[in-house]
């Protein structure tokens, strides 16, 4: 691979809405101008129960480290996502090793949904979306306009999904979506 073909491709979103909270993200993983893969899942339960969903963006090795030390955290903080996040964000700031790590984190669980980033940020979003990735701003687009519809957040995560796959060529529309139904 040369210094200037990079890995692209991923859209995570998450749509909390009603009862319900979901994560999708599409299967598209890039190489330069070349799709390499079309079904990636960047989706996944975790948790003691699978009752926690994290979508991840970024190099897929990070992702995958950072995804591995969470449910470490949720191991020593059953039933705490917030505080697993903050203790992970804190490690992935002050670690040397971590800090060099390429990628993003969606987390949600009954009660909340979170974004987790490398320079220690755990952001709460203030009406219920959260889009990372390449096609993520299109996704938070169309989602946030098909909020007021007669829609549930599945439905709306769907169509928003299809429609980052329309315009962004990082984003495909083989979805994979997880669903949390009692959420709050």
């Amino acid at each position: 691979m040369s210094e200037q073909q990079s890995w692209h491709g991923t859209t995570i979103l998450s749509v909390r809405k009603g009862n319900e909270v979901v994560v999708a993200g599409d299967g598209q993983v890039s190489l330069g101008q070349t799709v390499i893969k079309g079904n990636a899942r960047k989706v996944r339960r975790i948790g003691q129960k699978g009752d926690i969903i994290v979508g991840f963006a970024g190099a897929t090795a990070d992702a995958f480290t950072l995804l591995e030390r969470l449910e470490a955290k949720l191991d020593r903080h059953p039933g705490q996502t917030m505080r697993a996040c903050v203790e992970l964000a804190k490690d992935w700031r002050t670690d040397r090793y971590l800090r060099k790590l390429e990628a993003m984190m969606a987390v949600a669980d009954r009660d909340i949904s979170l974004v987790l980033t490398g320079q220690g940020d755990v952001l709460e979003p203030e009406d219920g979306i959260i889009a990372i990735g390449s096609g993520g701003n299109y996704a938070l687009s169309a989602a946030r306009a098909l909020m007021d519809q007669d829609m549930t957040a599945e439905e709306i995560a769907r169509k928003a999904m299809k429609i980052a796959g329309e315009i962004c060529v990082y984003t495909n529309g083989s979805v994979t979506l997880e669903k949390i139904e009692d959420a709050k």
